[in-house]
């Protein structure tokens, strides 16, 4: 009886580590890559939503140089999963 009860827990814990570890820590930033595996796209994709203003980005610093990188709010990153991206400004283009 007291074997069963303790592997009844250890299952218990068990599954609670696998959704845990299932689950993403929430950021405020994200970058390009991270976006990219979230929504399951290319980071070329998601890239190219922030130069083309379809996804609110902002650029900043990354360490290589003078380059800067994309960043995405987490904010924006839940809107895009709820309403998908703004449309496409031809202006800008």
């Amino acid at each position: 009886m007291n074997e069963q009860l303790i592997l009844h827990r250890l299952e218990k814990i068990e599954a609670s580590l696998k959704l845990l570890v299932g689950q993403q820590q929430i950021q405020e930033w994200y970058d390009t890559k991270t976006v990219a595996e979230i929504l399951e796209r290319s980071a070329y994709s998601v890239r190219e939503w922030c130069r083309l203003g379809r996804v609110r980005a902002e650029k900043r610093r990354c360490g290589r140089g003078t380059s800067k990188e994309w960043m995405i709010s987490h904010s924006e990153l839940e809107r895009i999963k709820a309403e998908g991206l703004l449309p496409l400004n031809v202006r800008r283009l």
